[in-house]
């Protein structure tokens, strides 16, 4: 998979379902459970336990996937994390050398931002897309709507406190993506091994996105 063809289906699928869980078998779970729900993208958080060797054997099972590193913290876990296969890197915060690294390697970046100044220079360090996290606890949709003039080439995802009651109105101030962690991959639908819980969820949430999208183009 290309990192067009990455970035492409991003902007697509609009979803990005974070697996922060306690054990490999639970992140496996979650990424089928997804998959299934008809949302061919995860990201596995490198809390996860053997989170490299779960991205080798997800990238290698499911070819059709697109298989992210979240929660990458430093360039030697990005390079680790290239080498398992992964198809994009994102962290919470913004760290240039790990832009800087997988700009160079052609692999897709999406670092964490929260100021105006953090996007101006991740934007000028290249990352593909900018996300903005935790979202919600600064301010949310309001906040995005505020950035969105000053950086109209800027492609921001939406993180952080993103669930179905204001999925839509991330879509609507100019999100191009939405990361989603519990509200889409709930602990107790992990716990229970109740796949379709998540299955429906995923639908819900990629018919939100879907809907809010058709409504923009309508309008504009």
């Amino acid at each position: 998979m290309t990192k067009e063809e990455v970035r492409a289906k991003i902007v697509e699928v609009g979803l990005i379902p974070a697996v922060r869980v306690s054990s490999p078998e639970d992140a496996w779970f979650a990424a089928e459970a997804v998959s299934r729900g008809g949302i061919p993208i995860v990201e596995l958080t490198m809390t996860v336990p053997k989170a490299t060797e779960l991205i080798a054997h997800l990238v290698k099972k499911h070819p059709d996937l697109v298989v992210g590193a979240g929660t990458v913290l430093d360039v030697a876990t990005a390079r680790a994390c290239l080498d398992a296969g992964a198809h994009f890197l994102t962290s919470p915060g913004l760290d240039l050398e790990i832009v800087e690294f997988a700009v160079k390697q052609s692999i897709i970046v999406i670092p964490g931002v929260l100021t105006p100044s953090e996007v101006m220079a991740a934007a000028k360090a290249k990352a593909d897309f900018v996300k903005i996290f935790p979202s919600a606890q600064v301010g949310g949709v309001a906040y995005l709507r505020a950035l969105r003039p000053p950086f109209p080439n800027v492609s921001f995802i939406a993180a952080g406190g993103v669930n179905q009651q204001n999925a839509s109105e991330y879509i609507f101030a100019g999100a191009a993506a939405l990361g989603i962690g519990a509200d889409l991959i709930p602990p107790r639908a992990i716990q229970g091994r109740e796949q379709g819980w998540i299955v429906e969820l995923a639908r819900r949430f990629s018919h939100l996105v879907n809907n809010a999208r058709s409504e923009l183009a309508i309008t504009h």
